[in-house]
């Protein structure tokens, strides 16, 4: 056993004449916070939608604590302890922040409605936390249409975390976000995963939050992986600086 919580075996998937990931292999520790970095069309989101259910690959493995979870969807690869949040926030608009972590609660659970959530004092216990873990509880009766940007971000990232996944990902967590705002927003993040041994895979453009927040970055160009290790040693690699940030450091 490699004690891996996530296990990516030669992962290929192609549309028609493209690439889009070629043999990829990763492993994932538990409590890791790996970032993917790489320029549009890269492969990093065909990355995160194979392990995620969203794509099925053409060839490869996906195991989440061993189990193979490759062609499982969506909703069961989340209930078998893998979150995913969004670069748009995927809400219920017309809902409050409460009834959008307990709908989030149910789909990870084996359940219920995600139309009417239930409202038991656990669910409800654990969607009040969510909310204060991130400084949110005065938002809590709000429709979610009337909350700005930033604060919706944090939501989607709320429900994805209620259900304390194994494995965490999050597309882009910062864009769409203000500069004044993205480390706050960060900050909050990586202090509401304190105490928890979810593993946090984020994709980012930003090399501020990168060399911040991550303690491992993969860069990926063309469907492939072309470099794996600290994020000093990523961005100061040749290869990631003529393909993916562009400049020299």
């Amino acid at each position: 056993m490699s004690g891996a919580v996530l296990e990516v075996k030669g992962l290929m998937k192609s549309f028609g004449a493209l690439v889009a990931a070629n043999n990829l292999n990763v492993e994932v520790m538990p409590a890791a916070r790996l970032s993917l970095i790489g320029s549009n069309g890269a492969g990093k989101t065909t990355f995160v939608n194979m392990v995620t259910g969203y794509l099925k690959p053409d060839a490869g493995q996906v195991k989440l604590d061993g189990k193979d979870i490759t062609r499982l969807p969506p909703r069961l690869i989340t209930r078998a302890g893998l979150g995913r949040s969004f670069q748009i926030p995927q809400l219920c608009e017309a809902m409050t922040p409460v009834d959008n972590i307990l709908v989030a609660l149910e789909i990870a659970g084996d359940g219920g409605s995600v139309f009417r959530p239930a409202r038991t004092k656990g669910s409800l216990d654990r969607a009040v936390e969510m909310l204060e873990r991130f400084g949110l509880e005065r938002y809590a009766g709000r429709p979610v249409n009337e909350l700005p940007g930033g604060v919706r971000k944090l939501i989607d990232i709320a429900m994805s975390l209620a259900s304390r996944p194994r494995v965490f990902l999050l597309d882009e967590p910062t864009s769409g976000v203000s500069t004044e705002e993205k480390f706050p927003l960060m900050d909050k993040v990586m202090a509401a995963l304190e105490g928890e041994r979810s593993a946090v895979i984020f994709v980012e453009h930003d090399m501020e939050i990168v060399t911040r927040y991550a303690d491992r970055v993969l860069a990926f160009y063309s469907g492939e992986i072309i470099a794996d290790d600290a994020p000093d040693e990523v961005l100061n690699d040749p290869a990631v600086q003529k393909y993916v940030t562009g400049t020299a450091r």
